[in-house]
Formats: C-alpha cells, sequence, structure tokens
C-alpha cells in the first residue's frame, strides 16, 4: 500500500475513501493495466497500422518501463499477487498472453514478422519484461541491458 500511497499521492485514509478494501485497489489497478491503451493492440490491427509500427511503440513503452522500474506499481503487485487467487492474476496474464500472441500473428500474415513460434516468444516477452521490471529494483542495471533486451525480440520478430 506504501507504494500505491506514494504512487497517488494519498493517504492510506484518502485510498479507502474511494475503495473498501486493498483487494479493490488492486482489483482496480489491475483492470486499469489490462485496459492500458499503449498495450492495446486491437485498435492499431483494425485500422490497418502496421504491425512493426505497433510492436516498435510497444518495445518503446516497455523499455521505459523497465528503466523506470521504480516509478511502476510491480512491487506492490508482486505482493497482492501472493494474498490474491491463482485466478486473477492468471486472468490478468492471460489477457497479456493474448494480445501479444494476436499481434504477432498480425505481423505474420501481413508478411512483416518472421515465423516465430508464437507461444514460444511470448513467453520471452512477458516473462523477460516483468522479471527485468522486478530485478531492476533490486539491482542497478545500465541501459545497454534493456536495449539489449527489446533489439532481441524485435530481432526475433521482424523480417528486414
Amino acid at each position: 500500500m506504501k507504494d500505491i500511497c506514494e504512487a497517488t499521492g494519498m493517504s492510506r485514509g484518502g485510498l479507502y475513501s474511494h475503495f473498501g478494501s486493498t483487494r479493490e485497489v488492486f482489483e482496480a489497478i489491475l483492470e486499469k493495466m489490462n485496459q492500458k491503451d499503449e498495450m492495446n493492440f486491437e485498435k492499431e490491427m483494425e485500422a490497418g497500422m502496421s504491425a512493426v509500427d505497433i510492436l516498435d511503440r510497444a518495445l518503446t513503452l516497455m523499455r521505459d518501463e523497465m528503466e523506470h522500474a521504480k516509478d511502476s506499481l510491480s512491487l506492490a503487485m508482486y505482493e497482492y499477487a501472493c494474498t490474491c487467487s491463482d485466478d486473477r492474476m492468471n486472468h490478468f496474464h492471460e489477457v497479456g498472453e493474448q494480445k501479444w500472441s494476436d499481434l504477432i500473428k498480425y505481423g505474420i500474415s501481413r508478411d512483416e514478422f518472421n515465423a516465430v513460434e508464437i507461444d514460444e516468444i511470448v513467453n520471452v516477452i512477458l516473462y523477460v519484461y516483468q522479471g527485468i521490471r522486478m530485478w531492476s529494483r533490486i539491482v542497478r542495471m545500465p541501459p545497454v541491458v534493456f536495449d539489449s533486451i527489446i533489439n532481441h525480440i524485435r530481432k526475433q520478430l521482424v523480417k528486414e
């Protein structure tokens, strides 16, 4: 809760005046994260946007979040995940898997992405990204680490 209070500039009492419980606070954060426009590829795909452009925008956002992990609520979310049902966190993860799988299929169908093993690259994207966000809160990481991860993902996907 300390991270949330710092991120919002609200006291615990202020938070609880809007939410009935800690669970409600985290549920709202999870829902908002799932709906984040920056990582909602569906609109861009429906508009016929280049898969590479969508990917580049997402990777830029991911790089920024990895580099500024202290500004994220990832540690608070991890603490919450330890107290809630697996179903809720699994649902959150499945939404992320589906978004990335859909983007990769879209890129392959447009001949912009290599014909990769979709589940494999989605696992790399999601687990490395989340792992770096968590680990970088503990260990100082130079920007080259974030660049190498983003570049690796891009090289695996984008046809050159």
